[in-house]
């Protein structure tokens, strides 16, 4: 007979709980060493990203973005800073998402980027950016991806504080922090060694000189429909440039592939036949040379005149002998031939060397032309050049030489960059100290009582002259096509500074009365650029002062009607 024990039914339950305690505990024990397992290998991870790969760029190699310091104006006003913002990278190692899916998702949150150039940086081999200086929109929506593999590195960006204004002159820099154009990339060097010291950089630019010939440039070019322009601001005794545009413009925050042509500057970078601008440093050069020893002479302008296959004649022809003041003040070509030809080849090619038009403008910027010289140094060349046809310079290498003709005579190079302590370049002597002042009074004359009347700002004493140059073309030049310039000096009893703007192929309309020549264009926005800047420069309109014009006035013949 067998005999059975019956266990108790709590004691079976008691031991149940107890192995169901255990294989609990077991389990939890593992999901902790897992939890901790994975949190070990991502804040390895994390660590490593941080020491040994946090500045990985698309390259594979970015290091440090190299300091730079604020750039500012002559007065301490900011035109470029450096400011810290954030981007989105993507290591493609660390992704754990399928990156078609994440391709797609970044196309949408950057519409303005092909899914496929996201696929392309995401099954790429090295880190690359998903976006250079993200929005905080940007940074959220990819941050809700919850994707380990993009990181967010805060990057330094350089912000150009005045947006357009003087973005010629200012340049810009690129992601690596080296300037690419303008003074940024001139001055690189000194502006990475000014950051470690703490220090600004300052420029030769006055932003309110600046924005004042901007906006009077960019007026006229709009009302007369034209190409373009080009505008400069210039200290006669120190070279520094307080103004420089060049028309259309563009603004260095958002420098793109379609803005490169804007991008071009007029003023250093493009050469022009200047025309009948020229006519002044002839006569100059010519007293110099005491080839014009009396004002009072005359020269046939009755008829044009045949130098080998080539004909000189005047615009608007007077059909008179007309005096040295009375060529300038009508601006006769062939009186200027007539001159230059007396004065020869050697000492006009000499005028144009000294002053430097046979190389590229003498200031900083990589942006510099190169003038077109004369192959063929001939008579009927001397002839032209001597009023500006048959050789092309940029309006800079123009404004250079009129401060020289009217400081006295030294020729000095420009800067953009502001001059301190009277530390001013010696320069050199190109024309006589009372040759100097002679073309003071000239060039006063041609604006009180010559072509340049539309230029007269009453009280601002302002000497200059036009030219209204056709542009070449193939075979001889385009009629429909002018350049047309204005360069003057203010004020005219003591200068101080040059001011110079241009209109490249102006259209004749209501605005300028129909006319496409330098006299009705570019004539009044010096004017207008003289009034606003004036008062700011410390130069203030007086009615009853003025150069001394009563030896050169008798000179001029007019007209009964006028007498």
């Amino acid at each position: 007979m067998t005999t059975l024990v019956a266990r108790p039914v709590r004691m079976r339950r008691a031991e149940s709980r107890q192995r169901f305690a255990m294989a609990a505990s077991d389990r939890l024990r593992w999901v902790l060493l897992s939890f901790l397992a994975l949190g070990a290998i991502i804040v390895a991870r994390l660590l490593f990203v941080a020491l040994f790969d946090g500045g990985t760029p698309a390259n594979g190699g970015l290091s440090d973005v190299p300091a730079r310091a604020d750039i500012v104006d002559r007065n301490g006003v900011p035109m470029a800073q450096t400011i810290q913002v954030r981007s989105i990278r993507v290591v493609p190692e660390r992704l754990l998402g399928n990156p078609r899916q994440l391709a797609a998702s970044l196309a949408r949150i950057f519409p303005d980027t092909a899914e496929a150039d996201f696929l392309r940086k995401l099954t790429a081999r090295r880190p690359s950016y998903v976006r250079r200086r993200a929005t905080t929109a940007q940074l959220n929506a990819v941050n809700q991806l919850a994707e380990i593999g993009f990181d967010y590195p805060r990057e330094s960006e350089r912000l150009y504080t005045q947006g357009t204004l003087a973005a010629h002159a200012l340049g810009f820099s690129n992601m690596d922090g080296h300037g690419v154009m303008g003074a940024e990339a001139a001055f690189d060097g000194p502006i990475t060694a000014a950051a470690t010291r703490g220090t600004a950089f300052p420029l030769s630019i006055d932003l309110r000189v600046q924005a004042a010939l901007e906006a009077e440039l960019s007026d006229a070019v709009t009302q007369l429909e034209a190409l373009g322009g080009a505008g400069l601001v210039l200290d006669v005794d120190t070279g520094e440039v307080l103004a420089m545009t060049s028309l259309p413009t563009f603004n260095p925050n958002q420098v793109t592939l379609a803005a490169q042509a804007a991008q071009q500057n007029a003023v250093t970078l493009n050469v022009y036949e200047l025309g009948s601008t020229f006519k002044p440093l002839t006569v100059a050069a010519a007293m110099d040379a005491g080839v014009v020893t009396d004002m009072a002479r005359r020269y046939d302008a009755t008829r044009p005149l045949s130098v080998g296959r080539f004909q000189i004649r005047d615009l608007h022809s007077s059909g008179r002998w007309l005096n040295v003041p009375e060529t300038l003040v009508h601006s006769s070509n062939l009186v200027t031939a007539q001159i230059a030809d007396q004065l020869g080849r050697e000492r006009m090619e000499a005028l144009f060397r000294r002053l430097e038009f046979d190389t590229r403008p003498h200031i900083e910027l990589g942006e510099r032309g190169q003038p077109l010289w004369p192959r063929d140094w001939g008579r009927a060349t001397t002839m032209t050049t001597g009023y500006g046809h048959g050789i092309a310079v940029t309006p800079l290498h123009l404004a250079s030489a009129y401060a020289a003709l009217v400081n006295g005579g030294t020729w000095r190079p420009a800067t953009l960059r502001r001059i301190e302590n009277g530390h001013v370049p010696q320069g050199r002597r190109v024309f006589s100290e009372s040759t100097s002042a002679r073309m003071r009074q000239l060039l006063r004359l041609i604006v009180s009582d010559g072509t340049g009347s539309r230029a007269d700002a009453p009280g601002y004493r302002v000497g200059g002259k036009t030219g209204s140059a056709e542009k070449a073309a193939s075979g001889g030049y385009a009629r429909h096509s002018v350049v047309a310039t204005f360069v003057a000096a203010f004020p005219m009893d003591r200068p101080r500074f040059v001011i110079l703007a241009m209109i490249d192929e102006p259209r004749g309309n209501a605005y300028s009365m129909g006319q496409r020549t330098a006299g009705f264009t570019a004539a009044p926005v010096v004017r207008k650029v003289v009034q606003r800047i004036g008062p700011m420069l410390g130069i203030y309109p007086d009615a009853n002062r003025d150069i001394d014009l009563t030896e050169l006035r008798p000179l001029l013949w007019r007209p009964r009607a006028e007498r």
